[in-house]
């Protein structure tokens, strides 16, 4: 440890400043500060190992015709890489060009005008905040967040609560998202002989959370992260980012760079309790970001669909349909109060 070099009173500084990683950026800095910076653990395979071409991309344009087949599609993906791509989904691009501007023009935003909602609560309404682990963590990551609980209790987002400046687009963000998520749901749910509004019921799409995370440009993209490898711990997490890659996925011993797709696609991972349910068919897997190395910030939407009540004894674990000889369950159950609290938005894309 360098000598004189107080890691927690930096922290502390940076925080209160309310500056964020944007703020840091736009002042022109040459270095990031100290507590900013990885171990070689986690910086010494940053770089793409694989010659995968990407996670699979699937056409939901056929969805009613073809359904047989893309039910198959999504199944394998889920089954094999646990991520995939969307494509004529049926959310317009005006729509996904509006929201993605929305959140960028919040983090353009001056601090003073940001720093009305920078807020260190977890679990508030809406908050706006760098690194919601910064005291937590080891070294900080290159990237600023603001999350809208849009309907999710104990304290709900309002609608008059998210900022102006993207409150229409986060609110129409949340219906259109939404809607992707449950088709998906119908499909995976078939895809495991169930049917297709078995996870509707099961209140899988009513809980949601909203992230406009933004990855600004980072003077040495060697030394950090824009966020460290982790799984998401719910049900599906859906996805919206502009053209500025970044996000990576674990595949086997490899990790794979997810290249943005024009044309507006969207990316589909399963969480962890989706993983439960399914008695382990479906995958949650390790994916990151890496710091952003562009001129232009990387934008990262993401919704997160978490439990919003669990229909049963209160107990979680594999669906009761999905237990066989050969797979009697391997999965343990546990308590909803043991896991519920992880059901934040720690995850990311």
């Amino acid at each position: 440890m360098e000598v004189g070099y107080d890691r927690v009173q930096e922290v502390k500084k940076f925080d209160e400043s309310k500056i964020g990683v944007k703020g840091l950026s736009d002042l022109g800095i040459n270095e990031i500060p100290k507590f900013f910076i990885h171990p070689p653990e986690t910086l010494s395979d940053l770089k793409s190992s694989s010659n995968c071409t990407g996670i699979p991309i699937i056409d939901l344009s056929d969805i009613n015709s073809d359904r047989p087949k893309i039910v198959e599609q999504i199944r394998d993906a889920a089954k094999t890489w646990g991520f995939f791509q969307v494509l004529n989904h049926g959310v317009p691009n005006t729509v996904l060009e509006d929201t993605i501007g929305a959140i960028r023009a919040f983090h353009e935003q001056p601090v003073e005008a940001k720093a009305k909602h920078y807020i260190r609560e977890e679990g508030h309404g809406v908050m706006y905040t760098s690194n919601n682990d910064l005291y937590r963590s080891k070294a900080a990551c290159w990237h600023d967040s603001l999350q809208a609980r849009v309907w999710m209790s104990p304290e709900p987002a309002k609608a008059e609560d998210i900022p102006a400046v993207c409150r229409r687009e986060v609110v129409e963000w949340d219906h259109h998202a939404k809607k992707v998520a449950e088709a998906v749901m119908g499909l995976l749910a078939e895809g495991l002989g169930l049917g297709a509004g078995k996870f509707k019921e099961l209140t899988f799409s009513d809980a949601r959370v909203f992230v406009g995370h933004c990855y600004p440009y980072c003077p040495q993209p060697d030394l950090t992260v824009g966020i460290t490898s982790h799984t998401d711990p719910g049900i599906v997490t859906v996805l919206l980012q502009n053209q500025i890659q970044g996000l990576q996925v674990r595949h086997g011993e490899e990790w794979v760079d997810v290249k943005p797709l024009p044309g507006g696609g969207l990316i589909i991972n399963i969480g962890d309790f989706l993983q439960i349910v399914s008695n382990g068919e479906y995958r949650s897997v390790q994916h990151r970001v890496l710091a952003n190395s562009n001129n232009d910030p990387r934008i990262s939407i993401v919704m997160f669909f978490n439990l919003a009540k669990w229909k049963g004894s209160g107990y979680y674990g594999p669906l009761p349909e999905l237990l066989t000889p050969q797979k009697p369950g391997y999965l343990p159950r546990f308590h909803h109060a043991r896991v519920q609290p992880k059901f934040l938005w720690e995850g990311i894309g």
